[in-house]
């Protein structure tokens, strides 16, 4: 008999020329000879989607990423046939089809200017080894295009000349290169000639992103498997385009307590009880704000989740309530491995509920992780979520944990090649089974996603917080998360800048890195700089692995200690500028900080600025990122910037040098800006607020701010009970005019604003407020240009 043993090896396919095309209503499907389909659909003007099949059908349409609470709906769509092509135009954008190859190229509708265009465009592969293609799309780069985004990747904020690999990864102590690390957002915005746009390949399989490295004026990202389905969003700006892939993937479901953007200390481990309360002792005795305190897997009987040490731990309710009394709230931490114990009960329930992970033969999933031999829930499986969140009742409802944290969920497991599941395990996928090479990527979103199910039910009336290591694209509606296991140095202080402003970048704005470094241990200096640069992430929270000795606060001695109390008393000065600043990204997908270029993208020389960022919108900050420094140069936006410390004021548009000793760091306010404060409080709740301090910054010209506020937790700011308070400054040379709108129906508890003026070109003669006018000695206006006032002004007028 003879046999053919050559596999016909069949390369790159492509699709050939098309011979029919159909439109039904937004959905628009081109079919070609060889039963390739390409079909675009109009999401919105701006947003377009494009999907291909090879085989002449699609699979299940559904997503993970993609949030039901969307935009959809279009003012314009008309498609015309050409010899050569087809025509989409939309009152943003105009798509042409190629008719002999399926390439496309889309234009700004308007300008009719270039912005993206196929290379070679869609092409195959045959995957023999797993069956299915192995997906693959390359565009033209454009003269000067750079590229931002890509989740949590180690590098330079602009990614251009690189190339990364998408595979959630457990990643402990990696480097400035490392990839692929712990989270998988395969979103990106491209910039060039000022115009923006963002591909969200979504994706879940192991993906690449190759920008220009392989070949000079070529971007391309392709797949292990599965469509080759992308979304094209139009900018012009670079922040709409980041605000309406947001959208597209879903804002926080809610804001967080307030508490949540305080300070939190962490350590693997604190335990037993002893050593808890001694650690929150210490932070009241040395009047060092603080809000959370965490317990990690040595808080468990023997490391089984939803289990307390009866040793270390004997009474977690009373001792839990006695923190909540000093104003900590305490944060335990989850792990998806379920440890193989029979006499175990949420090892039992699953196994009884066959709710545990299998392999492609039926045996279950079994891996070593910190209890030992360990199954793993498919959280793929909506009844599995299900009795995933039940599992918090005790915790949550009953003992009084106040927030929960997800680690080790990419799902990672030791002393196995790949650190994860094999591929051949399954998921349930929503009903749509897959192997694990679909569904790794997701797995750590689908545990945070439970997590935060069952939080939201049994914290209720209060909001949920949730804390998680793994994600994929949408992982921003259920949790915050941080930077993983990184290393006490400075090289990852200046990582934890970069990947901050790159997750905020990729809609994912509620995030912090460990303060300090996790493994190896800090300085003092260093661990001061870190806290300088970690008060103004969204998250803050110091974190270190036990192994290498202490870190808190005042383990560097009284110098440092009073360095670290002065910027953590900062942020809790600054939490309702904060707070506005998530209100700001939970409304309208905003980030929360901002690169240079993604708050000036028309200035070229912010399109490779890696070290400042914009917190908000009116603060500019740059840590110090080397030892010994008495400040560094740093790069000023447009426009004009206080000194936050000094009130000299510099011109941007500059590379200037900035003074910050080991007590300082570069941080500036933008002209115009009115910046809301409240008192120090060593935790949130400690005060009653009465009076909201409002810090003006004088502007030639107008500026406008504003301060959201409502009763810090629970739920009645849905209803409308929460103040959102606009201000328009106008300053002239001679006179400053504030004007006040305030809308909702939250009344704030303080009566008065402590105005502080900075920057008055004159002296202060008369105030008129709302028509009535004032002296300066009926305002008891200071030597600093601060007085008090009504809070409910409508126009304030200092001449």
């Amino acid at each position: 008999m003879i046999l053919n043993t050559e596999l016909e090896y069949k390369g790159n396919l492509f699709p050939s020329n098309i011979i029919a095309f159909e439109k039904n209503l937004d959905t628009l499907n081109f079919t070609t000879a060889n039963g390739v389909i390409l079909q675009i659909t109009v999401l919105r003007d701006s947003v377009l989607r494009f999907r291909y099949s090879t085989t002449g059908s699609f699979e299940n349409d559904f997503s993970y990423a993609i949030t039901k609470y969307a935009s959809r709906g279009y003012n314009h769509l008309e498609v015309k046939e050409e010899n050569d092509k087809y025509i989409i135009l939309t009152s943003k954008l105009k798509c042409e089809i190629n008719k002999t190859d399926l390439r496309t190229a889309i234009y700004e509708a308007k300008t009719e200017q270039l912005l993206c265009e196929d290379e070679l465009g869609f092409h195959w592969e045959e995957s023999y080894e797993f069956g299915g293609d192995i997906v693959k799309m390359s565009k033209v780069s454009q003269e000067g295009e750079s590229y931002y985004g890509l989740g949590d990747k180690p590098a330079d904020v602009n990614l251009k000349g690189k190339r990364f690999e998408n595979w959630v990864t457990d990643s402990y102590a990696y480097g400035k290169h490392t990839d692929p690390i712990y989270k998988t957002i395969p979103f990106y915005t491209a910039l060039h000639h000022k115009k923006s746009y963002g591909i969200f390949f979504d994706n879940t399989f192991r993906s690449y992103f190759d920008f220009c490295q392989e070949r000079r004026n070529v971007s391309s990202f392709w797949a292990q498997g599965g469509e080759m389905n992308y979304y094209f969003i139009y900018g012009p700006d670079m922040s709409e385009v980041v605000a309406n892939y947001t959208d597209l993937t879903g804002k926080p479901h809610q804001l967080p307590p307030l508490w949540a953007l305080g300070y939190h200390q962490c350590k693997w481990s604190y335990y037993p009880e002893s050593k808890v309360k001694e650690i929150t002792n210490k932070f009241r005795e040395l009047k060092i704000p603080c809000d959370a305190i965490y317990l990690d897997i040595d808080y468990m009987e023997g490391f089984r989740c939803f289990t307390w040490s009866k040793e270390y731990f004997p009474d977690p309710k009373r001792m839990v309530k006695e923190l909540a009394d000093d104003g900590f709230k305490t944060i335990v931490i989850i792990d998806p491995g379920i440890k193989i114990d029979h006499e175990y009960s949420v090892f039992k329930e699953g196994l009884d509920k066959d709710y545990f992970c299998k392999r492609a033969d039926g045996p279950y999933m079994k891996g070593k992780v910190w209890p030992g031999e360990c199954y793993f829930p498919d959280f793929t499986n909506p009844e599995v979520r299900e009795w995933w969140s039940n599992l918090f009742q005790e915790l949550i409802e009953d003992i009084g944990v106040k927030g929960v944290w997800n680690d080790m969920n990419e799902p990672a497991v030791m002393d196995v090649p790949g650190k994860t599941f094999p591929d051949d395990v399954r998921h349930d996928y929503e009903g749509n089974p897959c192997s694990h090479r679909k569904a790794h990527n997701i797995y750590g979103m689908q545990m945070a996603r439970a997590t935060y199910q069952g939080l939201k039910k049994f914290a209720y009336p209060k909001r949920p917080f949730v804390i998680t290591r793994a994600a994929y694209s949408g992982t921003q509606r259920y949790t915050s998360s941080w930077t993983g296991d990184n290393v006490a140095s400075w090289e990852h202080l200046s990582i934890a800048n970069i990947q901050a402003q790159r997750m905020c970048m990729s809609g994912f704005s509620f995030i912090g890195s460990d303060i300090g470094g996790f493994a190896e241990q800090p300085n003092g200096e260093l661990y001061a700089r870190w806290i300088q640069l970690g008060i103004f992430h969204p998250f803050c929270r110091t974190h270190s692995s036990g192994d290498h000795g202490d870190q808190e606060p005042w383990t560097f001695g009284k110098n440092i200690t009073d360095v670290v109390r002065k910027f953590i008393e900062l942020r809790y000065e600054l939490l309702p500028y904060l707070y506005t600043c998530f209100w700001r990204y939970a409304e309208e997908g905003i980030p929360m900080l901002k690169s240079l270029v993604l708050y000036d993208q028309e200035d070229t020389h912010t399109h490779y600025r890696s070290d400042e960022f914009i917190c908000g919108e009116k603060i500019l900050a740059c840590p110090i990122l080397e030892p010994n420094a008495k400040g560094r140069r740093m790069y000023f936006p447009k426009g004009e910037w206080y000194n936050f410390w000094t009130d000299e004021v510099v011109e941007g548009g500059q590379e200037l040098w900035a003074d910050a000793d080991l007590d300082s760091m570069p941080v500036f306010v933008k002209a115009g800006a009115i910046i809301p404060k409240y008192p120090v409080q060593q935790y949130v709740g400690e005060k009653d607020i009465d009076e909201l301090k409002l810090e003006v910054y004088f502007k030639l010209g107008k500026e406008t701010s504003e301060v959201y506020e409502d009763a810090h937790d629970g739920y009645d700011y849905i209803k409308g009970r929460y103040s959102l308070r606009n201000f328009t400054l106008n300053g002239e040379k001679n006179q400053l005019v504030i004007q006040q709108h305030k809308s909702g129906k939250y009344t704030t508890p303080y009566n008065t604003f402590k105005v502080q003026l900075h920057g008055l070109p004159f002296k202060i003669k008369k105030v008129i407020i709302d028509k009535v006018e004032y002296s300066i000695k009926d305002l008891k206006i200071d030597e600093n240009n601060a007085f008090v006032i009504e809070k409910d002004f409508t126009d304030l007028h200092i001449l």
